[in-house]
């Protein structure tokens, strides 16, 4: 083991120990902050000759906070990876000639063969108080178009700034400023042009396989928010995602609950505006990530319904305009009602997604079930300027179960399989087929966490 490995274990070691000692004073506490995560996933293909691929990916977050006067803050944290067996999902499958997009993303991107390393994942200091609250260095994020995407090993974190204000118990307003990117299953941060690529680039706009990865140049990204909560259950959120020489868009979301007896309804609408900038992430048109020229907009739907135990919903999403919506899958999951996990619709300059949701939690067990429909039009595969991951139109169903037992804080365990099936299979090539459609994807994930 390192030099660096044994000596983040030796720091968190010693701030467990202080744990004892500075809790006796009123003005520090100190906490611990594990995370412990085991993966396995599996991709198959019935009735092909695809390869199937399989991983069982480890992680551990060694960390802990160190809080003064319950203002000011400061946390670190380093999480190791380990694969303990998988397939060599690294090399292109015999047929389709790919490598799988599923199971590379548990480890290092950069060097999916690494069995084992480590990342300084957070280290912030901040103050938060009842009105303003400001934080600087590595931290987690979960904001629209940059989140965690918490499908993997680890969640994608970010380094920069956050800071918020809030007047009162109506308004808040928020920005981000964005330096670095930790990307989820890498082991090393990321300049925001330089994390663009590390996932699959699809297709350019002349139908060639994508260069814009370690060509693109943006400095950084910042979003502004601003948050509106009326007493008649109203809520309105606005959020404005911006990458430097890249693209600006403007997400507004309006919901509205109403609670009855023993149910509650959630009506809601999103409308969302993105424009290419500057270069489109370099001046050659054939290397760039966006056409500055691009103009999209999105509207999603949500009607939901949540009668006891029961939670149901129903949601639409619509996306129109001139060239490609786009929006980095290094940085999160689509903002869209409809996005269902383990696949996005960015990448296209029309889609139109009609998904629904049912689950169902036990009354006397901690134990809720789930399933996700949906259906995915997308535009045809011979428009590559439409259609930039070459993906067919598709219907997705994922059936799921999640577990949290009483007598183990902090533990959860989460099943989850999904079926991928194209609207029409007819004249598909290999590439179209491997890592998008005709397959049964499972994940089971178990999750620690000491806080």
């Amino acid at each position: 083991m390192s030099r660096k490995y044994v000596l983040i274990i030796l720091l968190w070691s010693i701030s467990l120990w202080a744990v004892g000692q500075v809790q006796e004073e009123k003005d520090w506490e100190i906490s611990p902050d594990v995370h412990y995560r085991a993966f396995w996933m599996n991709t198959t293909y019935p009735g092909f000759d695809f390869r199937s691929d399989y991983a069982l990916g480890m992680s551990l977050n060694l960390g802990a906070k160190l809080s003064y006067r319950k203002n000011w803050h400061f946390g670190v944290g380093y999480r190791m990876f380990g694969n303990v067996f998988s397939s060599e999902f690294w090399t292109p499958d015999p047929v389709s000639g790919r490598p799988s997009r599923y199971e590379p993303g548990l480890f290092d991107l950069k060097d999916p063969q690494d069995k084992f390393f480590g990342n300084l994942e957070t280290r912030y200091l901040g103050y938060e108080g009842a009105k303003f609250g400001v934080n600087i260095g590595r931290m987690g994020i979960d904001q629209d178009w940059i989140n965690a995407q918490d499908g993997r090993l680890a969640p994608t974190v970010i380094e920069g700034l956050h800071t918020w204000f809030r007047p009162d118990d109506r308004w808040k307003f928020s920005l981000w400023a964005i330096n670095r990117f930790g990307v989820r299953g890498s082991s090393s941060f990321f300049k925001p042009g330089e994390s663009i690529g590390l996932f699959p680039v699809g297709r350019s706009e002349q139908g060639s396989p994508s260069e814009y990865a370690g060509n693109t140049h943006s400095p950084w990204a910042g979003i502004v928010e601003i948050d509106r909560i009326w007493k008649e259950g109203w809520k309105l959120h606005y959020s404005n995602t911006m990458a430097a020489n890249l693209f600006t868009t403007s997400m507004l979301q309006i919901e509205k609950r109403r609670k009855l007896e023993n149910s509650s309804w959630v009506y809601g609408v999103q409308m969302g505006y993105q424009s290419g900038i500057g270069e489109g992430g370099d001046a050659d048109p054939v290397v760039r990530y966006k056409n500055p020229d691009d103009r999209n907009y999105s509207i999603s739907t949500r009607l939901l319904w949540k009668p006891r135990n029961w939670t149901l919903h129903v949601n639409y999403t619509h996306v129109d305009g001139k060239g490609r919506w786009l929006s980095p899958r290094e940085w999160g999951k689509d903002a869209w009602y409809t996005f269902i996990p383990r696949e996005r619709n960015e990448g296209n300059s029309q889609l139109d997604a009609l998904t629904a949701h049912v689950a169902y939690r036990l009354k006397n067990i901690p134990m809720s079930f789930y399933t996700w429909g949906g259906l995915h039009w997308l535009p045809d595969l011979n428009d590559a300027q439409s259609n930039k991951y070459n993906m067919p139109s598709y219907r997705q169903i994922n059936f799921g179960m999640k577990y949290q037992p009483e007598n183990i804080k902090g533990l959860d365990v989460h099943l989850m399989l999904i079926s991928k099936e194209p609207m029409d299979s007819e004249g598909l090539t290999n590439g179209q087929i491997f890592n998008k459609v005709e397959m049964l994807h499972f994940n089971a994930i178990v999750n620690w966490r000491w806080e």
